[in-house]
């Protein structure tokens, strides 16, 4: 069975980005150090252990999952900051916009914004999760040749993944397919990959949750980089504690939406069209 190609954490961001301009993904090993995902286990197993399973087929009737991570746990700050994953978001949610507004003669640029965050914890029993691509949720096109992207999504590997207990299933290329074809089951292969890894993936991906057949659960942590002028998947404004929202740094504050992409987002403050991070503060 052929397998996601994997990369150092000192991979160059050319490579990285080559990688999933071919694939559609790439996996990242050691993401984040050892100390990074020994706090994230234990910050975020405590509140696994009180989190309800799924409640339709596509959360799954044996998974556990929630979302406002940065509420949980400080130990998700180095993983929004890890410099591959910004790079390749970059590339790829940021530069073919670059570049169509600079020959219409604008300056402004869209940023990207944390869209999504959430733990996912699979346990022995769980099915597989139907295949889909993350931007269905705006109803995203794929016409020939798209350059822009909307997502650049992270999936964090909290615990070992393996093709046994239910690493993220992937179709490998379906991120240059048009909206007309659809993924048969025998075209994804497991994501396997070490704990402290993560996969890399497009929004225009098809991939799905793998079926846990082994006697222990798989925990990831995914987080979406989204295009800036794009509705939020979780509505951070109201999910997050604004107190914990002043307590991060501000890269992060922007990051999770608490600032302008292009002129999109604006407060009116004192008759001027600010930044949100300005009443945050």
């Amino acid at each position: 069975m052929p397998e996601l190609v994997t990369l150092g954490p000192d991979a160059p961001f050319e490579e990285v980005i080559a990688v999933i301009e071919r694939d559609g993904g790439v996996i990242i090993r050691d993401f984040v150090d050892e100390a990074t995902i020994e706090g994230l286990e234990a910050d975020l197993r405590a509140h696994l252990d009180e989190t309800d399973w799924g409640k339709d087929d596509f959360s799954g009737g044996r998974t556990r999952r929630f979302g406002a991570v940065f509420n949980h746990t400080k130990h998700v700050i180095p993983v929004v900051r890890q410099p591959q994953w910004h790079a390749a978001a970059q590339h790829f949610i940021q530069g073919p916009s670059l570049r169509k507004k600079e020959l219409r003669g604008q300056g402004q640029v869209p940023s990207y914004r944390i869209g999504v965050t959430q733990v996912i914890d699979i346990h022995p029993g769980q099915g597989l999760q139907v295949l889909h691509r993350d931007d269905g949720l705006w109803d995203y096109p794929h016409p020939e040749g798209y350059e822009q992207h909307a997502r650049m999504q992270v999936m964090l590997a909290i615990t070992e993944f393996t093709e046994e207990n239910g690493g993220t299933m992937v179709v490998p290329g379906s991120h240059r397919w048009d909206d007309e074809r659809r993924p048969l089951p025998e075209e994804a292969i497991p994501t396997v990959m070490a704990k402290g890894s993560a996969l890399l993936w497009l929004g225009g991906v098809y991939h799905g949750g793998g079926m846990n057949e082994s006697d222990s659960s798989r925990t990831g942590l995914t987080i979406g980089f989204d295009l800036g002028w794009l509705r939020q998947e979780e509505n951070m404004y109201l999910s997050l504690d604004h107190e914990i929202v002043r307590g991060l740094p501000e890269d992060v504050q922007k990051l999770l939406g608490w600032e302008l992409s292009s002129a999109a987002g604006f407060v009116m403050d004192d008759g001027e069209m600010a930044s949100p991070i300005r009443l945050l503060a």
